[in-house]
């Protein structure tokens, strides 16, 4: 049914909330990234102690993403997001005031414990925002993540040329995080706006307690797909990791071009991800989830694929450009396909797959060098140009049910909302 011109405000301000916590969770880690080199030379850490503490920050993003799932979907998404992102200011202080290696990684643990619960709560509730829209959405709002990235380390970047210490960055960018949760507190969307979705069983009609309580565990369950979604994230955030990692040392050292060029490979991979995730939601609409992300494995893997065979500096570039372009679209719709496979346990999907991603995005360096050292580092690179092959020949995964699907494309809600 079409909702109501209050309704309407409401949910434009749920949405603006969303984009508002993907933007403080993105400056957040981006700052972070920017003054890694400040914190390793202010505790005089060798690149393999400041592995170790790094190794903190993703031990306790993993753990907040598997710990927080249910606590999301027993509480309500709003309920968690809002104080973690309110906490997220303040433990971003932490890491610039430990005075040794084994408090940097505990207090990078803590860092990231609160990072991957909101990364959850906040998928959780975009998830939400969508489904009462009634159009998709996720993209866009991954996409402010990654201007929240760039913003992030633009600030970071500005403090330390302007020779500022890494406790004053913090400092600053944890008084904006935290008046963005405030406003984000204010306008979030009210649970009542979400529309329920059909349950193919007897707990029609009941609350979501007594929904989630009345359903029993059924092989059919809509959770049986999550771990194939995972599966899907793993590959696509092996290929972003082994982007950040390696695409311009495979310019710079396979193909030799110099260290200024080199870095347009990752810049290119950046800017074409960001400007696929702004594009993502009209062609979603226009396409649907499984077509869009099948033609986005294709262009990701011809891209990059292509690239390799070429061999040259300026085919690197645009190649990794093009690989960036078609990686931007798969794992927001992803994260929205679990989301949506069973909205009442939106939350331990989502642990469950952005967890995995996380690891795959880990992992994915790690699998490139090893690759490297066996073969060489354009052969290794064919490993993503695979993986994106599997994710494109596999997109049916991400087909939502019946039920599940039916609540993003409701037309009274998008004549509601144009």
């Amino acid at each position: 049914m079409p909702l109501t011109p209050q309704d309407r405000s409401a949910l434009r301000r749920g949405r603006v909330a969303v984009y508002l916590l993907f933007l403080l969770s993105g400056t957040a880690i981006g700052t972070w990234t920017a003054r890694i080199p400040a914190i390793k030379q202010g505790l005089g850490l060798s690149d393999g102690h400041l592995s170790l503490g790094l190794l903190g920050l993703a031990a306790g993003a993993i753990t907040g993403m598997q710990v927080m799932g249910r606590k999301v979907d027993r509480h309500g998404s709003a309920k968690v997001m809002i104080p973690v992102a309110l906490i997220q200011g303040a433990v971003l202080i932490l890491p610039a005031y430990a005075p040794d290696l084994l408090t940097l990684g505990l207090s990078l643990f803590v860092f990231g414990a609160v990072h991957g619960t909101l990364d959850i709560a906040m998928n959780a509730n975009a998830v939400e925002v969508e489904r009462a829209w009634g159009k998709p959405l996720m993209l866009s709002f991954h996409a402010v993540f990654s201007i929240g990235g760039f913003l992030g380390a633009a600030i970071g970047g500005l403090f330390a040329r302007a020779d500022l210490s890494a406790a004053t960055t913090f400092l600053t960018v944890a008084v904006l995080v935290t008046v963005l949760a405030l406003w984000a507190a204010r306008w979030s969307l009210p649970p009542g706006l979400v529309p329920l979705v059909p349950q193919p069983d007897d707990s029609v009609g009941l609350a979501p307690e007594s929904r989630r309580a009345a359903r029993p565990a059924r092989a059919g369950s809509p959770m049986r797909g999550v771990l194939f979604l995972g599966l899907l994230a793993f590959c696509c955030l092996v290929g972003e990791g082994a982007s950040a990692d390696w695409s311009t040392v495979y310019l710079r050292d396979a193909l030799g071009s110099s260290p200024g060029f080199a870095a347009l490979a990752y810049a290119a991979f950046s800017i074409m991800m960001t400007t696929g995730r702004l594009a993502g939601d009209r062609l979603s609409t226009r396409l649907g989830p499984v077509v869009l992300v099948r033609c986005c494995g294709v262009l990701a893997a011809v891209g990059l694929g292509t690239a390799l065979l070429i061999g040259h500096p300026i085919a690197g570039v645009i190649g990794f450009g093009c690989f960036g372009a078609g990686l931007s679209c798969i794992a927001p719709q992803v994260f929205s396909a679990a989301g949506n496979r069973d909205p009442a346990r939106a939350g331990q999907s989502l642990a469950r797959v952005v967890g995995l991603g996380y690891v795959g995005f880990l992992t994915g360096p790690v699998l490139i060098g090893g690759a490297a050292e066996l073969l060489d580092l354009r052969k290794a690179l064919a490993i993503p140009v695979a993986l994106s092959l599997f994710v494109s020949l596999t997109a049916s995964a991400l087909r939502r049910p019946k039920a599940a699907g039916s609540s993003i494309t409701d037309p009274d809600r998008q004549v509601a909302l144009d």
